[in-house]
């Protein structure tokens, strides 16, 4: 594989910046930010962009700027402008599902409810696109109708509690991207979806 492409999911801006719904963001940059490469704005991708080597291959990597809920009209802009086959994309997004910490990563399912991963999937028309899945936790329940307060829990901002979690979740899934070009994906899939915070 020698160009991967990885987009993070997440909304533009300061004010959502430590969202939690904003984790795919703040691993890209983390990823970015190893690499001393910058991210630039690319009108045509709906994007901004950045680039850089590891080993042999080309890494690109994307945080769109269309808001969570359009993710989709980046995605399709970037595959169509690339023209790349889907195996070589890589979704990064939070999910409320998952406990926080929990790593998962699958090769095509459904949105799960989030508007993000939603969007992507009305845009390409198909579920089959690798997307790896970073747990948020679900928002605390409030009330006796057991409602949950969905909006203000993702886009909270992350707390110094879930900080020192999420900086070993985001290490451990930056670890695993790294190999992409040199480890079969089965193998990184295991890896990251067998990962647990506590062992740390």
């Amino acid at each position: 594989m020698n160009e991967i492409y990885l987009i993070g999911l997440g909304n533009p801006g300061k004010k959502y910046s430590n969202n939690r719904h904003n984790i795919g963001f703040i691993l890209l940059k983390n990823l970015s930010e190893k690499y001393n490469s910058n991210f630039l704005l690319k009108e045509k991708l709906k994007s901004s962009c950045s680039e850089f080597k590891i080993k042999d291959s080309t890494y690109r990597l994307f945080l769109p700027n269309t808001f969570m809920n359009n993710s989709g009209d980046a995605v399709r802009a970037i595959v169509d402008w690339y023209k790349i086959n889907l195996d070589q994309i890589f979704i990064i997004v939070d999910d409320k599902d998952l406990p926080l910490g929990k790593i998962r990563f699958r090769k095509k399912g459904s949105s799960g409810g989030h508007n993000g991963l939603k969007s992507i999937i009305e845009k390409l028309k198909t579920q089959n696109f690798n997307r790896i899945r970073i747990g948020i936790g679900s928002p605390p329940s409030i009330n006796t109708n057991n409602n949950f307060n969905t909006i203000s829990h993702v886009l909270g901002n992350i707390s110094i509690e879930e900080k020192s979690i999420l900086d070993k979740v985001y290490k451990k899934v930056i670890g695993s991207l790294e190999e992409l070009n040199t480890r079969k994906e089965a193998f990184i899939m295991d890896e990251l979806n067998s990962f647990d915070k506590d062992q740390i």
